[in-house]
């Protein structure tokens, strides 16, 4: 749900007259305004309005934002910015694979902007990574516009296909040594929230994970008051699954809130942050700008807030009791007009 609009930076306000009041100090702008829950907006400035569109699937738009460099956006969705999304794909990428003992193959789900894909080929162990998207638009899109993962797309390790993931998943004979969730929040009407349910995990995900296999998976908001949209019940969902998950967080000023990712697995996480460090300067080419060992081992403390409401949440994702965070997809936006 965002919006963009544009404006002289005055607003009446209480009945005034601002045709009297002075014009110093004010500047026409444009601004991209989301709405994260019924009484909060987020908004920031804008250079300017780069690309929109609406695919089969969702609404897209690429914006160049004053704070935070080009932001692209999905269903109102804020998805990713320039300035700040290492933070997102190095907490998305790196723990799962660096706690494989030996990451080879990787499919991801979603990731049509690349950037999940370039944080994996940086790892000396990848021999094969499939990157399954269902918005061949989308990824076109990003093909085009984010120059920063153009190496990432001529990889000759990455295999890109354009399907459904559980299709996609159910079709393949081979597994995985480590298996990504980089997709869209799970929102009303989007196309993704069917791919966060028990029964996708059970039957789907983790019949194609090698032994000693890893699935991750982005898990929406995970701030002191967001975290129940969906995150504890993502959590609560691969807990019945897997014998051993590992919630995780960390800030990403663009999305105004504290995110969240959750591991899972059914071999424990056990490296001590002196580990990670060591495998890091060992497997992953050039050096992080966000994790370092200590920070992939900070990550998973969570605020006592947060580990009593996780620690208490019953409720498991499935399509008939979905959670979504706030907003809609393209498709209910459709229905609903």
């Amino acid at each position: 749900m965002g919006e963009i609009s544009c404006s002289n930076g005055i607003s009446q306000a209480n009945g005034a007259d601002v045709k009297n009041i002075a014009l110093t100090g004010y500047r026409k702008s444009c601004w991209y305004e989301e709405e994260i829950e019924e009484n909060l907006r987020w908004s920031f400035a804008l250079n300017s309005i780069l690309h929109t569109g609406v695919t089969r699937y969702q609404d897209i738009a690429l914006l160049d934002t004053k704070p935070f460099g080009k932001a692209l956006v999905i269903d109102g969705k804020l998805q990713s910015a320039e300035v700040d999304e290492f933070i997102y794909h190095e907490s998305l990428v790196h723990p799962a694979l660096l706690h494989h003992p030996n990451p080879k193959t990787i499919f991801i789900m979603g990731g049509g902007e690349g950037s999940t894909a370039r944080e994996i080929l940086r790892h000396k162990t990848v021999e094969k990574v499939v990157m399954c998207d269902i918005d061949e638009e989308v990824v076109e899109f990003c093909k085009s516009y984010l120059v920063v993962n153009k190496e990432a797309f001529s990889d000759p390790r990455l295999e890109l296909v354009i399907n459904d993931a559980r299709a996609e998943l159910e079709s393949r004979k081979e597994s995985y040594d480590v298996i990504i969730g980089d997709l869209a929040d799970p929102i009303e009407g989007g196309p993704c929230y069917k791919l966060y349910t028990r029964s996708f995990y059970e039957f789907v995900v983790k019949p194609r994970l090698n032994p000693e296999g890893i699935f991750v998976t982005q898990a929406g908001p995970a701030g002191i008051f967001s975290h129940t949209e969906v995150f504890s019940c993502i959590y609560n969902t691969l807990r019945q699954v897997f014998k051993y998950v590992v919630p995780y967080s960390a800030h990403i000023p663009s999305f105004a809130d504290t995110w969240g990712w959750i591991m899972a697995s059914d071999s424990p996480f056990t490296l001590s942050a002196e580990e990670l460090d060591i495998k890091m300067k060992k497997n992953i080419k050039g050096e992080n700008r966000y994790l370092d060992g200590k920070t992939i081992s900070s990550s998973s403390t969570l605020s006592k807030a947060v580990r009593k409401s996780l620690d208490n949440e019953t409720q498991v994702y499935t399509e008939g009791s979905a959670r979504f965070i706030y907003g809609y997809g393209s498709a209910l936006k459709q229905n609903r007009t």
